[in-house]
């Protein structure tokens, strides 16, 4: 792939199918003899030009607008050359054809193809010239196909913050924090000899604090911006007609479910993913928990427990109208020593008391919900125990869309400065230990931006130092 990288590409930017407008976009190094060839005239620099887009025999394959970005004020960094014409698949496929064609074509006066190796881009690729050409980093490449995906308006703003750079942002001003300390501690390491403690006279103690600080918070809206890009998955479980389809109609505000009394109704996964406060939780609705001798049932039983495996939480129904049935307390009991076998380990059992309008006992619980799906009784207090089983904490001023990969690296640059934290306690027995539990921690947080580069912890140490006197 890397040795395709300086390859001129060409691709239709917009999505399948009709619309009004359609772009076809080329990147790479000098563009100017294909743009004379589709749009038959220079373009001036970052401004459109209303114009047709010729093919070989200078007919007009349609009329649209035509940009050119000349390096390095692009997207990509390098040239680019943006159609923008009626949104039809054919006329666009043109476009896309006529582009490669005309690289192909040999120029009057040189003999040489226009734009040679102009091939068609891969899934990504435009980002991935913006990221390598420095343009973008890796967190902010990521947020484009997060802002493209988002599923929730609080998904979409917090993704837009991640694009704008606000996580790099905090990232890198973690990383600095970390240099400078990790400066601080090669000094002290190169020159023993020096009577000036460098650690203590910086407040290296001070500093690490600090920056575990800074850290701990960024891992909090890591991790709420995350919650809104994945959601967590919740699976309604529990005996036959105990309410589960009901429920999950009443949470999607959508008759998804079949809902009747005979029991066995739900043979076979129903799913919805619904939004509460911008976070989205997938719902999953199964069949009801019981021995049967009909296969097809034994195979909806057995989809159930599948995903109730792959649960992040379980909302264990209970039929208020069957509670105090011996028989039916029995199952219940069954059940929930299979959860708790089955389940791993940390994955919440919210126990749901369904069915409040019809029974005529109190909630059977204290550490639950009791609601009425028919009703409305409970719901809301539902979805905000759902929220909290998520772990989400209403900051939307300053939470920006992150990835799972972002919390593991977070998670791990504060287990590094934790090790740091007791090394340096230690003080000239672990030095060592401390510069490469920073180091470390340095590297997991270049995970995240992409900066996987030279380490710059000389230049920093040369420019604050006086190493030469």
């Amino acid at each position: 792939m890397l040795a395709r990288t300086t390859d001129p590409i060409v691709a239709i930017a917009t999505a399948a199918g009709r619309g009004a407008v359609g772009i076809v976009r080329v990147s790479g190094a000098r563009l100017v003899p294909l743009i004379d060839a589709i749009c038959g005239r220079s373009l001036r620099p970052r401004e459109a030009t209303y114009l047709p887009f010729r093919d070989a025999a200078g007919g007009a394959i349609d009329q649209g607008l035509a940009i050119h970005f000349p390096a390095p004020h692009s997207y990509t960094g390098e040239d680019v050359l943006e159609l923008q014409a009626h949104g039809g698949s054919v006329v666009l496929q043109l476009l896309l054809a006529r582009c490669l064609e005309a690289a192909a074509e040999k120029d009057a006066i040189s003999g040489r193809p226009r734009l040679p190796g102009l091939r068609v881009a891969e899934p990504g690729e435009f980002s991935q010239r913006a990221f390598l050409n420095g343009k973008i980093d890796l967190a902010q490449a990521e947020a484009i196909a997060d802002l493209i995906d988002a599923s929730t308006e609080a998904a979409a703003r917090s993704a837009g913050r991640s694009l704008s750079g606000a996580f790099s942002q905090e990232i890198h001003t973690l990383r600095d924090a970390l240099i400078h300390l990790r400066m601080l501690v090669e000094a002290t390491l190169d020159f023993p000899e020096e009577e000036i403690d460098f650690l203590q006279k910086a407040d290296a103690q001070g500093q690490l604090v600090s920056l575990q600080a800074q850290l701990d918070a960024v891992q909090q809206r890591a991790r709420q911006g995350a919650l809104l890009r994945e959601g967590i998955k919740v699976v309604i479980a529990g005996q036959p007609n105990a309410g589960k389809s009901s429920l999950l109609n009443a949470l999607a505000g959508a008759e998804l479910a079949i809902v009747s009394p005979i029991p066995g109704t739900t043979r076979d996964v129903v799913s919805q993913t619904i939004q509460i406060h911008g976070v989205p939780l997938h719902v999953v609705d199964t069949a009801g928990l019981r021995e049967s001798a009909d296969l097809v049932e034994q195979i909806g039983v057995a989809r159930a427990w599948s995903q109730i495996e792959g649960a992040d939480a379980v909302l264990f129904l209970h039929d208020l109208t069957r509670v105090d049935r011996t028989d039916y307390a029995q199952a219940d009991a069954e059940i929930l020593r299979l959860l708790s076998e089955k389940l791993p380990v940390g994955v919440p059992v919210l126990d749901i008391w369904s069915k409040q309008d019809a029974a005529a006992a109190a909630a059977a619980s204290d550490t639950g919900v009791t609601l009425s799906a028919r009703t409305g009784f409970g719901i809301e207090a539902l979805r905000l125990r759902l929220l909290e089983i998520a772990g989400w904490q209403a900051v939307p001023d300053g939470v920006y869309l992150a990835r799972a990969r972002h919390v593991e690296a977070l998670s791990r640059a504060a287990e590094h400065l934790s090790l740091a934290g007791e090394h340096l306690a230690a003080r000239a027995q672990s030095l060592d230990l401390l510069a490469e539990e920073l180091r470390l921690a340095q590297n997991a947080l270049n995970e995240i931006t992409g900066e996987f580069g030279a380490d710059d912890l000389l230049g920093v140490i040369f420019s604050r130092f006086c190493i030469g006197k």
